[in-house]
C-alpha cells in the first residue's frame, strides 16, 4: 500500500481561504476542515521527521503535541498590533535545541520570560506562494548576539567553513536583519564585517508545494535540513552547547 502524503491540495485550499476570510465565525464553521487538512497531517509529519532529525543531531527535538510542540499556534497575538485579524494564514513548525527549554540557562543567556534560551534550531513554513524551510537564531537577545559576534571575530575560519561551503550554498542562503552599520566596539575593517552587521544567524530555502505533497516529505526535508548542520555546529559552538 502506497504511503499517503502529510499535506494535500486541500491544505493549500484551506490557507488561501482562511486569508480571504479572517474570522472568529469562519474558523469555528471550518475547523474540521482545519484539523483533518492542516493541524493533523503537521502533527503526523511532526512525529515521522523526529528520527530523521535525530540523526542530524540528538539535540534537535520534533515534537507532536497540539499545545507546546513543534507547531505554531495558527492564533495570532493581537494584544500590541495594528492589524487584529485572529489567525495566521501559514503553518509554522519549529524544531527546537533540547537546550531551549532549559530555565535557569535562560536567566542569564536567553529570554527568561519567555521561557527559553537562545539556541539555534530549524524551522519549516507552509504557505501558498511562500513555503520555506530555513534554522538558525532569530532575533537573539544582546547577551546571545554579543558572544556569537565575538566568536565569530576570534574563528572567522570555521564560520566561513560553515557558511561558504558549496553543499550549504547549494541548498540555503543567509538571510536576515542586519545593522546599516557596523556593530560598535568591533573593526569595521573584519574580514567579516558584513557577517558581524546581522541581527539575527539564519538561512533559508524555498521549496516547491508540490514537494510538500510528496509522501517522503521527511526524507527529503531532513537531507536539506543536514546541509545546514554545520552552521548549527558553529553556533552552538558559539554558545557552549551540545550539538
Amino acid at each position: 500500500m502506497a504511503a499517503e502524503p502529510y499535506f494535500t491540495e486541500q491544505t493549500f485550499r484551506f490557507l488561501k481561504a482562511l486569508a480571504k476570510n479572517n474570522s472568529r465565525e469562519w474558523f469555528a464553521d471550518n475547523k474540521p476542515r482545519y484539523e483533518e487538512h492542516v493541524r493533523g497531517p503537521a502533527l503526523r509529519l511532526i512525529g515521522d521527521l523526529a528520527t530523521p532529525l535525530k540523526a542530524i543531531s540528538p539535540q534537535l527535538t520534533a515534537i507532536a503535541k497540539p499545545v507546546g510542540g513543534s507547531l505554531f499556534r495558527i492564533h495570532r497575538d493581537t494584544r500590541f498590533a495594528k492589524d487584529k485579524r485572529p489567525y495566521k494564514t501559514h503553518v509554522g513548525m519549529y524544531f527546537a535545541h533540547a537546550a531551549t527549554k532549559d530555565m535557569q540557562r535562560a536567566q542569564t543567556a536567553g529570554n527568561a520570560a519567555m521561557g527559553r534560551l537562545d539556541a539555534p534550531g530549524l524551522y519549516l513554513h507552509v504557505e501558498p506562494g511562500a513555503c520555506f524551510l530555513g534554522g538558525g537564531i532569530w532575533h537573539p537577545q544582546p547577551a546571545t548576539l554579543k558572544r556569537v559576534r565575538d566568536y565569530m571575530v576570534s574563528n572567522p575560519s570555521s564560520w566561513k567553513q560553515a557558511t561558504r561551503s558549496a553543499a550549504f550554498r547549494k541548498v540555503f542562503e543567509l538571510g536576515g536583519e542586519m545593522l546599516s552599520r557596523p556593530p560598535r566596539g568591533y573593526d569595521p575593517e573584519h574580514e567579516l564585517i558584513d557577517d558581524l552587521r546581522r541581527k539575527d544567524f539564519v538561512a533559508s530555502a524555498s521549496i516547491d508545494e508540490d514537494e510538500l505533497l510528496r509522501a517522503d516529505l521527511p526524507k527529503r526535508l531532513a537531507k536539506r535540513y543536514a546541509a545546514m548542520a554545520p552552521m548549527l555546529d558553529w553556533l552552538c559552538g558559539a554558545l557552549d552547547l551540545d550539538f
